[in-house]
C-alpha cells in the first residue's frame, strides 16, 4: 500500500487546478471538493478566480477560488494538491515555479502525476531545504507478488465497479457505495485502485502505475490489507473498461485480482463511442456479456445493477435513461449522485443472501 507521510485528516489543502478548473478538466479537483471539502481550503485557478467552487464544478460549496498561491497563502494551507490528472499523467511546464513556491513555503505536494515530483532534483532538494513532504500517489510499493487468486480465502464480499468506458463514474459509484454501507451498519471499506480516491481515502494502490504482470497481485494486497481490518463487504475502485484499447489491461488484471463476487456496471448514457477511440459502445446487456464472461474464467460473478452516469443530462432525460437502463438489463439502475445508490445495496444484499 502506498500511504501518504502526512495526515491528510488533519492537513490544510489547497488544491490546485489553474487554468484547468472545471467538471471534465479537473476531474481530482471537483473529487476533491466532493469528499474531502472538509479539509479543502480553497481552489487555484486565475480564470475563475473570484468565484466559489459550487459556481463553477457543482461541488464544494462556498469555498474561495482564487488566482494565486499568494492568495491561497491567507487560509494557511499547509498542503499543495495538483488538482488535475492529465493524459500520461506528466506536469505541465506552467505548473514548476508554481511547486517550487509552495515548496519554499514549506508547504507538503500530493501529486498524482505518472512523473514522480520527488525523484526531481530541483523539487528534493527544495523539500530538505524546508522539510517539506511529497506525497507520489501513483509511485507503487517495490517488490509486488503476481496474482495467485488469494482474493478466494478473503471471507468478506467483493464488489467491483466496472465500466463501459474510462471516466463513466467507477469511483464516484464506489464511494457512494461505501459511503451508504456504512450509514447503514454494514461493515464495509472501500478499496482505493486509483491516484483520486487514494487521496480521498489516504490508502490505497494506483494499479495503472504497476507493471502489467503484477496489476492482479497489487490488487490482491489492497483487498487483504483492508479484510485485515475486519471489512465484511469491500467496495472496489474500477478502472479502465474490457473494451477500451488503451485501458483494458489495468481492468482486466482488477478483475482477476478482486475476483469479485458481484459487480456494478458503470456508464454514462449520453457517451456512444469510447474516449478517444473511434469505437461504438455496446449495448448495456452485451456489456454485461462481456465482463461476466471475463470474471468466469476464474470465478463466477453477475453484474447486479447499473451505475448511471448523468451530469449532463436534464431530470427529465436522467430519469428516461435509467428507466431505459432497467427495461433493457432487468436489472436496478440508479444515479449514485443524483439519486442515491439505495438499488444497488438492496441487489447486493439479494446477491449475498
Amino acid at each position: 500500500m502506498n500511504a501518504p507521510p502526512y495526515d491528510i485528516a488533519t492537513e490544510r489543502l489547497a488544491v490546485l487546478a489553474e487554468g484547468s478548473f472545471g467538471v471534465l478538466e479537473s476531474k481530482l479537483a471537483a473529487a476533491m471538493l466532493r469528499y474531502r471539502s472538509d479539509r479543502i481550503v480553497c481552489v487555484i485557478d486565475s480564470v475563475n478566480a473570484g468565484k466559489r467552487a459550487a459556481e463553477v464544478v457543482g461541488v464544494g460549496g462556498e469555498l474561495p477560488i482564487v488566482p494565486s498561491l499568494e492568495s491561497a497563502a491567507r487560509f494557511q494551507p499547509t498542503v499543495l494538491v495538483l488538482g488535475i490528472a492529465p493524459p500520461g499523467g506528466q506536469l505541465p511546464d506552467s505548473w514548476r515555479s508554481l511547486i517550487a513556491d509552495a515548496l519554499k513555503r514549506g508547504w507538503h505536494i500530493m501529486s498524482g502525476m505518472h512523473q514522480f515530483l520527488a525523484d526531481d532534483a530541483e523539487f528534493s532538494a527544495l523539500a530538505r531545504r524546508t522539510h517539506a513532504k511529497i506525497w507520489d500517489v501513483r509511485r507503487p510499493p517495490a517488490h509486488l507478488p503476481i496474482g495467485t487468486q488469494r482474493a478466494k480465502s478473503i471471507r468478506a464480499r467483493r464488489v467491483l465497479t466496472v465500466g463501459s468506458d474510462c471516466r463513466t463514474g467507477k469511483m464516484v459509484t464506489t464511494l457512494e457505495l461505501n459511503a451508504e454501507a456504512r450509514r447503514r451498519g454494514w461493515n464495509s471499506a472501500f478499496c482505493a485502485t486509483g491516484q483520486i480516491g487514494m487521496m480521498i481515502s489516504g490508502a490505497g494502490m494506483a494499479v495503472d502505475a504497476v507493471v502489467s504482470d503484477f496489476i492482479s497481485g497489487a490488487t490482491e494486497e489492497i483487498l487483504l490489507e483492508r479484510a485485515s481490518h475486519g471489512a465484511e463487504w469491500l467496495f472496489v475502485e474500477g478502472q479502465g473498461s474490457l473494451i477500451h484499447p488503451a485501458y483494458s489491461g489495468v481492468t482486466l488484471g482488477l478483475l482477476h485480482g478482486s475476483l469479485p463476487d458481484a459487480m456494478i456496471l458503470c456508464h454514462q448514457p449520453s457517451r456512444t463511442t469510447v474516449a478517444r477511440q473511434e469505437l461504438p459502445i455496446p449495448s448495456l446487456s452485451a456489456l454485461i456479456d462481456v465482463y461476466e464472461t471475463a470474471a468466469g474464467w476464474l470465478h463466477e460473478s453477475r453484474v447486479v445493477g447499473i451505475a448511471l452516469n448523468t451530469f449532463d443530462l436534464s431530470e427529465s432525460g436522467a430519469a428516461a435513461a435509467v428507466k431505459q437502463a432497467e427495461d433493457e438489463t432487468g436489472l436496478p439502475a440508479t444515479d449514485p449522485v443524483r439519486y442515491g445508490v439505495a438499488p444497488l445495496l438492496q441487489a447486493l444484499e439479494e446477491r449475498a443472501s
